[in-house]
């Protein structure tokens, strides 16, 4: 970890000048702690580390806020660490702090979930909102299908639940989804237009999950492209003494926090991405580049243990987000649907 130096340029040149693995300091900052998603991720990311010859800091809070992530980065820029590494609650609510944390010298990227793309250098993503926005339809086809549902032609009624609409990952993944919706299953009638929201907060997501399984008590399907709205709905409806052959409930979230579930009936299928390896990827292109080293689109940069991987416009997440050389995207390669048949092969 360098010393923290006054002024935009002399930080610029001391992090340009670094040449020792070990004296790089990447903070690592979740949406929030204590959720299996992110936990896994810093795994992921603190075994990777270690490996290459670097120090990861985790350090975010249980409670995902705005004014939290605000707080962790401020004290990243105060301590001197060397760079960042951000999964943003906010589109836009952090695109101060991070334009700071640049002009003092820090490397900044993000993972997970984005913020604007003139706040950091590059975003390490699970996918594009077409790919994964029709991946989460279509685990919910899937699972009514086993149910004896005719997704084609019944009126399925559905609703989404997740964290909340300022959270750009989630947030796209669900517009594309109802797209997607639209154009495949045109018959199917969305009960709750505005979302279900439970702010990435364990027990609201099920309460709130509860009350959308009382509220509209025909529903078919329930998609949470959250890590905490997802195991929050498998809880609620646990608590209802409903199962997967009553309601289908699907969604993004870590195998670990699921399987119970799953084995208790409660859901049939869900997924995800290998969120250790996007933890380590992300962490190393923010060591990559506080090591003085530059990323632009169009480069195809060689990550040890992981492989090749190329930067892309960041127009392939948002067709309307900034463009600039110096601005980009890298994509995870592939994603996974968990069953009971196959979830105990993956431990994160």
């Amino acid at each position: 970890m360098r010393k923290f130096m006054a002024g935009a340029v002399m930080a610029m040149l001391l992090t340009a000048a670094l040449a020792d693995a070990g004296d790089i300091t990447v903070v690592f900052v979740p949406k929030l702690t204590g959720n299996a998603f992110f936990e896994s991720a810093n795994d992921g990311a603190q075994a990777y580390a270690r490996k290459i010859g670097f120090t990861v800091k985790y350090d975010g809070s249980p409670e995902a806020s705005v004014a939290n992530q605000v707080t962790v980065i401020n004290n990243a820029v105060q301590q001197g660490m060397d760079a960042i590494c951000v999964s943003s609650v906010d589109a836009t609510g952090l695109d101060d702090v991070m334009r700071h944390a640049m002009a003092a010298g820090l490397a900044v990227t993000t993972w997970d979930s984005d913020v604007s793309g003139d706040c950091r250098t590059v975003m390490v993503s699970q996918g594009t909102p077409d790919i994964l926005g029709k991946m989460l339809v279509e685990m919910g086809v899937k699972s009514l299908k086993s149910r004896g549902k005719d997704p084609a032609k019944d009126a399925v009624k559905y609703a989404w639940h997740y964290s909340q609409a300022t959270v750009a990952d989630q947030n796209s993944w669900q517009v594309a989804g109802e797209a997607y919706i639209r154009q495949n299953y045109p018959g199917w009638i969305n009960l709750q237009p505005s979302n279900y929201y439970s702010e990435q907060d364990a027990e609201k997501a099920i309460s709130v999950g509860e009350s959308i399984l009382t509220a509209h008590k025909d529903i078919d399907l329930i998609i949470c492209n959250d890590s905490t709205a997802l195991p929050g709905q498998a809880q609620a409806a646990q608590n209802l003494g409903l199962d997967k052959s009553k309601v289908t409930i699907t969604g993004f979230a870590a195998p670990n926090s699921m399987k119970d579930y799953c084995r208790a009936g409660v859901l049939e299928r869900w997924g995800l991405w290998d969120c250790q390896v996007q933890g380590a990827l992300g962490c190393y292109l923010a060591y990559y580049l506080a090591r003085g080293n530059s990323i632009k689109v169009g480069d195809r940069i060689n990550v040890p243990d992981i492989g090749v991987v190329e930067v892309l416009p960041n127009t392939v997440l948002d067709p309307n987000a900034y463009t600039a050389d110096d601005s980009g995207v890298v994509l995870l390669p592939e994603r996974t649907e968990f069953t009971l048949e196959n979830m105990d092969r993956y431990n994160f």
